[in-house]
């Protein structure tokens, strides 16, 4: 293959209990990538639509993460790379993540498919990096793995992919203001009290059993967070309105959608997301506040493969 085209799934990042170690890869909301090999041996960004980037390969998420990927697999040609951005920058929906996942699963492919996915997410990471000042891994894992995944430890990276219960669906509202990750983090204490963390330990246990018990009561009482949440809540307009309006609504749960500003809910059935997406979206339209509403099962494989030759 010369030429790859991709579409690059956003993500949910955190999931309330998982901070920096819990992710869900999202069905219809993403990018569009095209990945050409050319004779000359580099990486180039020569378009980008839907987004004010910077073309610089070295000043790209996406050109990072695809020197990461070719520093350690030498060829003697290079790639040249387009990205049509339909996840706007600063959203909470893992827009950085889908440019350094694509790349890499792109020209991974191109390549010959040396590396298995979950091999990828360490090169993604360095694009994760460039964006936030931090390699975290649970927005690019989902999006290369698909379903929801659960980085256990970062060194050794230790990735499990989870298959998502089948009615378990997301609503995901974004308020048009931007919140940089790397300002949302910064925000972040560095000390948590021993009850919190116990707190947080047990959640995630929790989300964990019952997405492999495919116990949704148990899915909502662990989507709760005692460590970040607190804080950067006090970022997002309206988000104690946003999750009352969720519960309402029987949603199984909310929370910040990775660092914010877009607040996600978990529902089990279609249905019931589409009325948490109702409830969520009254409470901006009284607020007179422009958003962005996505209602979206969980995407079973991440990226995926649109064109190729």
């Amino acid at each position: 293959m010369d030429y790859i085209k991709i579409f690059s799934p956003a993500t949910i990042a955190n999931l309330s209990c998982g901070f920096d170690v819990l992710g869900l890869c999202l069905d219809n909301v993403g990018d569009e990538m095209t990945v050409r090999k050319i004779d000359e041996k580099t990486i180039r960004i020569t378009k980008i639509e839907g987004a004010d980037l910077p073309l610089e390969t070295e000043k790209n998420v996406s050109g990072v993460a695809a020197l990461a990927l070719l520093h350690e697999w030498d060829t003697d040609y290079g790639f040249e790379i387009e990205i049509t951005k339909n996840i706007k920058a600063g959203s909470g929906i893992g827009s950085s993540a889908a440019s350094a996942a694509g790349s890499v699963f792109a020209i991974n492919e191109l390549l010959g498919r040396p590396y298995e996915n979950k091999d990828l997410v360490r090169f993604a990471m360095q694009g994760e990096k460039l964006a936030s000042g931090s390699a975290h891994a649970d927005n690019v894992a989902p999006a290369l793995l698909g379903g929801i995944t659960l980085v256990r430890s970062y060194d050794p990276l230790d990735i499990i992919k989870i298959e998502a219960p089948e009615e378990l669906f997301a609503t995901v509202i974004h308020p048009q203001i931007e919140l940089r990750t790397a300002d949302a983090r910064s925000v972040l204490k560095q000390h948590i009290t021993l009850q919190n963390a116990i707190t947080q330990w047990g959640n995630v246990g929790g989300f964990v059993a019952g997405l492999y018990t495919r116990d949704y009561g148990l899915i909502g009482r662990s989507l709760q967070d005692k460590i970040v949440e607190p804080i950067r809540g006090l970022l997002i307009p309206g988000f104690d309105r946003l999750k009352i309006a969720c519960q309402t609504q029987g949603a199984l749960g909310s929370g910040i959608s990775g660092s914010g500003p877009s607040v996600f809910a978990l529902s089990r059935g279609f249905e019931t997301a589409q009325n948490a997406a109702s409830a969520m979206s009254q409470v901006y339209d009284d607020m007179k506040l422009p958003y962005e509403i996505h209602i979206s099962g969980i995407n079973p494989e991440g990226i995926k493969i649109l064109d190729k030759k």
